[in-house]
């Protein structure tokens, strides 16, 4: 089990795509806007880690936070995203439309793997927001799909980890089935053993003190306050320590 694992980390700078491959990552998520659970990065970003790591990259196509559901202008954004993350050297895009119902939207969908091709493409925690998750997973494994990352419909992997199986099951290694969500060294064994997963993604984020010596506290340049002189990144450490729980033998875990 513990050799065959996957594990993918979901990065939204340099320092940390570096901190990630140091640590033993196999595959990196690129995104940017981390609060609103990722969004696309630009195109500098996806470049700049394209130079500094060696390992599979992904680029989260996302073009705003909030639901699932896109308008044609959007829709018209991520197939040009595509573009430009496969022309900056991309392996692979991350992505998820819905329809107002719930469903997996098959035909923007469609369009969009069209678009990605040959890149692999991962439909994101979107299908975590659809109305039927095995349902939503025969939708992907017909269109092409090569990956789903979920948490099983809950707000972590572990909680998940149940319905988790039956997608592993339903799936049929005809598409990859990716745990995510809270997944951290103290859980990550009893996740995989529950689900028989063999791909995780993780953040694995550390604070960090900003180095500035003035500091103006008065101010809040975002929504959420007191984030001006804290910075957020992948420790190596932290994706150190993951694999080495993951390698404890099985009576261990």
């Amino acid at each position: 089990m513990k050799n065959e694992l996957l594990v993918e980390v979901c990065v939204d700078s340099v320092e940390s795509a570096r901190a990630a491959e140091r640590g033993g990552a196999k595959r990196l998520e690129v995104c940017s806007n981390l609060l609103e659970g990722g969004v696309t990065p630009s195109l500098g970003m996806i470049a700049a880690v394209r130079r500094n790591v060696s390992i599979a990259l992904n680029v989260m196509i996302r073009p705003r936070g909030g639901d699932f559901c896109y308008s044609d202008e959007e829709f018209a954004i991520m197939r040009q995203d595509i573009t430009s993350a496969k022309q900056a050297g991309a392996d692979g895009v991350v992505l998820g439309v819905l329809d107002v119902d719930g469903n997996v939207d098959a035909n923007k969908t469609a369009q969009l793997l069209d678009s990605a091709a040959p890149l692999t493409v991962t439909f994101h925690r979107a299908i975590d927001m659809s109305r039927n998750l095995v349902g939503s997973l025969e939708t992907l494994m017909c269109l092409g799909v090569t990956h789903i990352l979920t948490s099983g419909g809950e707000q972590t992997a572990i909680e998940g980890r149940h319905e988790i199986a039956r997608l592993v099951c339903a799936a049929k290694d005809k598409i990859a089935v990716m745990a995510g969500s809270g997944i951290r060294e103290h859980n990550v064994c009893q996740l995989v053993e529950a689900t028989g997963v063999r791909e995780i993604h993780v953040s694995l984020n550390g604070r960090e003190a900003s180095p500035m010596r003035y500091r103006n506290e008065k101010i809040s340049m975002g929504i959420v306050k007191d984030r001006e002189y804290q910075r957020f990144g992948v420790l190596q450490e932290g994706v150190e320590r993951l694999l080495a729980a993951v390698s404890k033998p099985t009576t261990d875990s």
